[in-house]
């Protein structure tokens, strides 16, 4: 038996009277996932936790089968492992955005952008090097990653400063969470170096004169030291692999035992090779049980607020992953049988543009045609109304590989 787990990133959203009132995932054609999800069982999943908050480390982690709960100890440690970081005992990683702020008149500071229009990582690392070569120290370290996404590594102490996700203040005033930075002097002397740099970059002198948003700071979040995760082949005897452009995903994997398929050309935008994707892993299964491959391109449309570019997004994935890889597991040498999963995350409303923490629809098919079939369309109100919620990871993993109980 093969298993797959296809993760539109951010695909939910509410209604938008744009689309007559409808989501975007229920606007737009995806005649793929309609046509699994009316020969599949159709549910609910709780991908995040009651009163933890609704990132895509806390709900990728239940999708991989862990009690966040009970494993997570913040983003930037998963993304350190990503990228190779073996962090120490007394260092805290921090994820480290790009980000485009704008000083008002009146000394408030707002939140432009938290991507710097999506700065490429040929520029950004541009960026990042040179902020490590003048800034770095023993203390300090900075690393770059994809597009806006880096990492700083500090074992200075700052116990109790309160990180804020740049990406839940788009447009809106964050200087009371940039004075929080500067209650503590080593981290204000920073952050304050870091903007002064970047402002006068070349770099960022070109991306104005071309008319493209400045990355004129750097924003800390997601800190946390390493976490302790047992294998997802410990807990549930399967050998896998993970296809993402993001480095938090690739290092869910990396502490989950994954193999980390590397796709040229993936982005985590609308410019991702989708077909490089699919085609990874249908080629990954021939001698793996199991495959995770997630999409970034919605959830980036739903952070930027756009409409078009989610739809785009939810179309994309439907017809270059969901229709690629089930078309390519039906004509597999040796027809092997499979259980197919389609779901998101978490949802990325384009009106509030930023993550809910509400049960996500999931659609698991199996090729054998066993178990209830649910005869509808993938939505979130069909998913809503399919009246099954799973309540966390762990069930639906044991779902997934048809096990009753714990992980074994």
């Amino acid at each position: 038996m093969k298993y797959i787990i296809l993760v539109g990133d951010g695909m939910g959203d509410f209604p938008i009277p744009e689309l007559d009132n409808k989501t975007p995932l229920e606007a737009a054609h995806t005649p793929a996932m309609d046509m699994l999800c009316r020969n599949s069982e159709l549910f609910q999943l709780q991908t995040i936790p009651h009163g933890m908050a609704p990132g895509s480390d806390v709900a990728n982690l239940s999708l991989m089968g862990y009690q966040p709960l009970e494993f997570y100890t913040g983003r930037a440690p998963l993304e350190a492992a990503s990228m190779g970081i073996e962090l120490s005992a007394g260092e805290t990683a921090y994820r480290c955005n790009l980000v485009t702020l704008e000083k008002k008149p009146d000394n408030s500071l707002v939140m432009v952008d938290f991507s710097a229009g999506n700065i490429p990582s040929a520029e950004s690392k541009i960026l990042i090097d040179s902020l490590q070569q003048e800034l770095g120290s023993d203390q300090v370290h900075f690393y770059p990653g994809v597009s806006y996404r880096h990492l700083m590594v500090s074992d200075n102490n700052l116990s109790g400063l309160k990180t804020e996700p740049p990406h839940d203040h788009i447009g809106k005033d964050v200087s009371e969470f940039w004075n929080r930075y500067l209650e503590y002097p080593h981290l204000a002397t920073l952050l304050n170096k870091a903007r002064t740099l970047l402002e006068s970059h070349d770099i960022n002198q070109q991306r104005i004169s071309r008319g493209e948003l400045p990355a004129n700071s750097i924003w800390l979040w997601g800190e946390g030291k390493a976490p302790t995760l047992p294998t997802i082949t410990e807990q549930y005897n399967v050998s896998g692999s993970l296809i993402s452009a993001v480095d938090l995903l690739k290092g869910i994997g990396v502490y989950g035992g994954l193999e980390i398929i590397e796709v040229e050309g993936a982005t985590g935008n609308l410019d991702t090779n989708y077909g490089g994707k699919a085609q990874a892993a249908l080629d990954s299964l021939k001698d793996k049980d199991f495959v995770f491959v997630h999409v970034e391109a919605p959830d980036e449309a739903g952070h930027q607020g756009s409409i078009k570019d989610k739809l785009q997004a939810i179309e994309d994935f439907d017809q270059k992953i969901v229709k690629t890889v089930f078309e390519g597991m039906q004509q597999m040498e040796g027809s092997p049988d499979f259980r197919l999963v389609v779901c998101m995350d978490h949802q990325t409303p384009v009106s509030i543009r930023t993550h809910t923490d509400q049960p996500v629809p999931v659609l698991l098919y199996d090729s054998r045609q066993t178990g209830p079939q649910s005869g509808v369309t993938y939505t979130e109100t069909n998913g809503e109304q399919s009246g099954t919620l799973l309540s966390d990871g762990r069930q639906f993993f044991n779902k997934l590989l048809e096990r009753e109980g714990t992980a074994s």
